[in-house]
């Protein structure tokens, strides 16, 4: 199979869709790989070592996406993309196509066999191809948040350690899934106080032992999230169904209940978020202000710290790419399961139910389409 790994260019997005190691996977098993001239730079990855690895290099991503059959990405088309996929190309990245109509339409539209990330499942009913960037980004929300509450950059002017004689900052992580989770390794590493608001008893047993009491687990529901927002120096919404479009927990009231300069980061944001009042922001420009609160919803965080990312996608994305390299997507979904349920969209056809309930349309079961 000949396999395309184009630049990625939405903003500030500097991850790449695979490093060097796993295009000497795909060239030892016999595959072509083309790379676009100075696809991984911001990752730190020259073209040379992608030359060394066995890949050929190409100047632009139209000469990419016309060779390939599978094109590798990071993040979903945008802009000039589009016109660049065609009928039975297999598209290969992360997609949260649940809010996203236009996305949802041109794939259909052009029959592009578009593979997931986020949807693909493990044995044990996780997302291990969403886990990595998860952690990532449930990372990185406290340091973001951190970095707002500092006054000169519109927040409250509170420290999340705070001071001997001086209180730490509140911060509310809502939902103890891989987001949350690693969000309250690092505000509890930080010194803050943290509360985690999860729906499971068990997981919230787990997170117990995890933390060993540094972290309070509270049962989520209406009255302990009115009062969780309410205390917030630092909300976080980790909120995650997976495929589907995120619930809106936290309304525009509960945000104006919030204290004046609290920071509120939604990493919800790529399923349509779980805030009322969230809007897609980016790197360029990051924050906007709701009634107070200062709202940092960038669509694609981890492309902050690209390196970190890259790496660690590529170590969970290989496997299936290399699965679906080897045996195309009707041969690698009925054999595997796991692999299957990434695929949303087949032939035209809508493959995956929770986006077809996101946006009212029409559903089709893998296996008929495939048929």
């Amino acid at each position: 199979m000949i396999v395309g790994l184009p630049r990625e260019i939405k903003d500030n997005e500097n991850r790449v869709g695979m490093v060097p190691a796993g295009v000497k996977a795909l060239t030892s098993a016999g595959h072509t790989v083309y790379v676009e001239h100075d696809a991984g730079a911001g990752s730190g990855i020259p073209d040379e070592q992608y030359v060394g690895a066995g890949a050929k290099i190409l100047g632009t991503a139209d000469e990419v996406f016309a060779k390939a059959d599978m094109i590798v990405k990071v993040k979903e088309p945008v802009g000039p993309e589009y016109q660049r996929l065609r009928e039975g190309q297999i598209l290969y990245t992360y997609l949260h196509l649940a809010p996203a109509k236009a996305l949802t339409d041109m794939l259909l539209e052009r029959k592009v066999a578009g593979v997931a990330y986020e949807t693909i499942t493990a044995s044990n009913g996780s997302l291990p191809l969403l886990t990595p960037m998860s952690e990532v980004a449930g990372r990185m929300s406290v340091h973001v948040g951190a970095y707002y509450l500092q006054k000169s950059n519109g927040g409250r002017g509170v420290l999340l350690s705070g001071v001997p004689g001086v209180p730490p900052a509140d911060v509310v992580i809502i939902g103890g899934g891989v987001v949350g989770t690693n969000a309250a390794k690092v505000a509890s590493g930080m010194g803050a106080d943290v509360t985690v608001l999860e729906m499971s008893p068990d997981r919230m047993r787990e997170l117990d032992d995890i933390f060993l009491g540094r972290v309070k687990t509270i049962a989520s529901n209406p009255v302990t999230l009115e009062e969780g927002c309410r205390r917030a120096d630092l909300l976080i919404g980790a909120v995650l169904i997976p495929g589907a479009a995120a619930p809106k927990l936290v309304t525009r009231q509960l945000i104006s209940q919030m204290k004046k300069g609290a920071v509120a980061v939604d990493v919800a944001v790529d399923q349509g978020g779980c805030f009322e009042t969230t809007k897609a922001t980016t790197h360029s420009d990051p924050v906007y202000e709701v009634d107070g609160v200062i709202h940092y919803c960038v669509a694609n965080m981890p492309g902050a710290v690209a390196r970190t990312s890259t790496f660690a996608l590529t170590n969970s994305t290989l496997r299936y790419g290399l699965e679906l390299a080897n045996k195309g997507v009707k041969r690698a979904a009925e054999e595997n399961p796991h692999l299957a349920e990434g695929v949303n969209t087949y032939g035209g056809r809508l493959t995956y139910r929770a986006v077809a309930e996101a946006q009212g349309k029409g559903y089709t079961p893998l296996k008929q389409a495939l048929a």
